[in-house]
């Protein structure tokens, strides 16, 4: 089997937390953060149309700052939210360029945030839709060896439209309120028939959001590199594996307010656990991921549940 593309967001958590004139932000929109794990360089049952159901619980007890500090925002905090992704993907038949055949991925989000009082004073705007995400790619049939599958991809241009709900006197939203451009290359490799490691590298480049509140003119997120990762062991035949899988993000060029540059607001992180997913047919497969991060500066830092069910009409 071969999961599909899901290009999330990952934690609409934080979609434009801004701390204005100080050292730490939040900045960068909703990603792909461990929504997509196993096998997923490839469809699991070939051309045709899926739908890919995806429900997340995100808790973070801690914001951290420019050097991985906790910030204070006093005792027994939490940021907590419910993010839902719809996604409907067509696989079609058709090589269009080095054998790739073109394919199109639409994802729905809706989100639910709550904040707890802090004394940072942040709030969160409750619950709606998100972020649209559409990506139109270029999926590689696997190359095969004499006991199967050893190696499958994909390359999908992704984009994600600033169509969430979004209040510029609120500090956490669902949507972005600007434009990014989040291309990723998708793949899986059969180290063993039964043992598989995956991984989808993303870049981040931001347009700028002109309504971003607290007295500004405009900001634009600094360009981001992120990356699923993740290895599974097929324990019964076409049916169970089991493995872990992560993800990681960094910020590599500043965030410019005003069309300045401002340093000290690059984010990062890292989030590791078990997972696992289970075959019912070729045509439907259920996901389950755990993470619980740490190494963060510049974001929340907490633990997640992704669920997640793939059908191939």
């Amino acid at each position: 089997m071969k999961c599909r593309k899901i290009v999330s967001i990952a934690c609409a958590v934080l979609s434009g937390l801004l701390f204005a004139g100080s050292v730490w932000a939040y900045d960068l929109p909703a990603l792909n953060l461990g929504f997509t794990s196993f096998l997923d360089g490839g469809a699991p049952a070939g051309p045709g149309v899926y739908f890919q159901q995806y429900l997340q619980y995100y808790s973070a007890d801690e914001l951290t700052d420019r050097q991985g500090r906790e910030l204070p925002l006093g005792d027994d905090v939490e940021l907590n939210a419910w993010i839902s992704l719809s996604q409907l993907i067509y696989q079609s038949d058709t090589p269009v360029l080095f054998g790739g055949k073109w394919g199109l991925d639409v994802i729905l989000p809706v989100v639910s945030l709550d904040m707890d009082e802090n004394a940072l004073g942040l709030t969160d705007n409750g619950t709606g839709i998100g972020d649209l995400l559409v990506g139109p790619y270029l999926q590689w049939d696997p190359i095969m060896g004499k006991n199967g599958p050893i190696f499958m991809h994909r390359v999908e241009l992704q984009m994600i439209f600033p169509t969430g709900k979004y209040d510029n006197d609120k500090q956490i939203n669902p949507g972005s309120n600007f434009f990014s451009f989040n291309p990723y290359w998708a793949a899986t490799l059969f180290l063993q028939p039964r043992w598989t490691a995956s991984w989808r590298l993303h870049y981040l480049w931001n347009a700028k959001n002109d309504d971003p509140g607290a007295g500004l003119e405009d900001i634009q997120a600094g360009q981001t590199v992120h990356a699923n990762f993740a290895s599974a062991y097929e324990l019964i035949p076409q049916k169970l594996r089991l493995g872990v899988n992560g993800y990681y993000l960094k910020q590599i060029s500043d965030t410019e307010i005003n069309g300045e540059e401002v340093e000290g607001r690059k984010e990062e992180l890292f989030g590791i656990g078990p997972g696992a997913v289970y075959h019912f047919s070729q045509d439907d497969h259920l996901f389950f991921n755990s993470y619980f991060e740490t190494a963060s500066e510049n974001h929340s830092e907490g633990w997640r549940l992704n669920l997640r069910w793939t059908h191939h009409f």
